[in-house]
């Protein structure tokens, strides 16, 4: 495995264990790793082209699939189904 591909696997799972701290101590480490995967990103494509990149855009992408503004919200009323 070349060496990007080994950092972008190291980048997952320190996501990975940032993601289990409480919110307030995942800001720092997350802007840190957002630059990193950018660098990551540009690194990848210089070695394998850009069709390897596009599942790290995948996972990169999938961090923002739930904003914290949308997920303050009130939940939703359970449906009569599940009562």
């Amino acid at each position: 495995m070349s060496l990007p591909v080994t950092l972008a696997c190291l980048w997952v799972l320190a996501t990975a264990a940032i993601a289990l701290l409480p919110i307030r101590r995942q800001i720092l480490p997350g802007i840190v790793l957002l630059a990193l995967a950018l660098v990551l990103l540009v690194w990848l494509v210089r070695d394998h082209g850009p069709w390897i990149v596009l599942p790290v855009v995948a996972v990169l992408l999938s961090m923002f699939r739930r904003p914290m503004y949308m997920s303050t919200s009130a939940p939703a009323a359970p449906s009569p189904a599940t009562w």
